[in-house]
């Protein structure tokens, strides 16, 4: 099994570098004995980046998670010891996207009860898919400057270890999707954005939302019945 070095804490999100040992090399994929690379899943994109060793060098074009974690090669696939490098622009815009995300979706929930439930993060942009809802130009107004409010108030963002029962007493499920986690997963890596939002999450997230700048909101698209499609950046 790969230790997945990002998860512990917000800190670890932090991670740009590491020494690390190819297990498995097939195809056109090798496992690692410790990673930072974040695999496809939960909206947010794979990570990419680069491995090392004494006389080769290849690109992580994919990440993916199936059983394992596979590092998908472009060239030669590396043995033994390597140094691994993550493409530190592209994870470092899906993690302020995805906090940003968080926010968005808890500011919808409080103020029009509508559900996320769809999401797709890239490094320079995002999407929500929310239900049920239909917002106005007014509407979208006050999301991103309830948004804003909460970014600016420069607040810390952590990643704890929770235990369901205990999330389920100070949080409403709905809210944060927690009834649709399986109920035979009893521990939980919650998101945390100080004093606004707990909510349980395996991607990246940057540890102040002062490092997220400006929510803007630019455009909004019908997806269907009182499904509606929020598209924003940050600034």
């Amino acid at each position: 099994m790969t230790e997945v070095l990002y998860m512990p804490d917000i800190e670890s999100n932090y991670i740009r570098e590491w020494d690390a040992e190819v297990t498995k090399a097939k195809d056109d994929y090798v496992v690692l004995d410790k990673s930072a690379f974040y695999p496809l899943g939960g909206g947010q994109p794979s990570d990419t980046g680069f491995l090392e060793w004494s006389g080769g060098k290849a690109r992580v074009r994919e990440v993916t998670k199936k059983g394992i974690i596979k590092h998908h090669i472009d060239g030669q696939l590396p043995s033994g010891m390597v140094k691994a490098s993550l493409d530190w622009d592209r994870r470092y815009g899906h993690m302020r996207m995805h906090t940003a995300q968080h926010i968005v979706s808890g500011i919808v929930y409080d103020e029009y009860g509508a559900r996320t439930v769809g999401n797709q993060l890239y490094a320079d942009r995002a999407r929500v898919d929310l239900h049920p809802i239909s917002l106005s130009e007014d509407d979208l107004r006050t999301i991103e400057q309830k948004a804003n409010d909460v970014i600016a108030g420069n607040v810390d963002v952590r990643i704890i270890e929770v235990e369901r029962a205990d999330l389920e007493q100070r949080v409403n499920p709905e809210r944060c999707n927690l009834d649709l986690i399986p109920k035979s997963v009893s521990n939980l890596r919650v998101v945390e954005v100080t004093g606004f939002d707990q909510c349980p999450c395996a991607g990246t997230h940057v540890k102040n939302t002062g490092e997220l700048g400006k929510v803007s909101i630019l455009k909004k698209e019908n997806k269907g019945k009182d499904r509606e499609r929020i598209i924003y950046t940050l600034e």
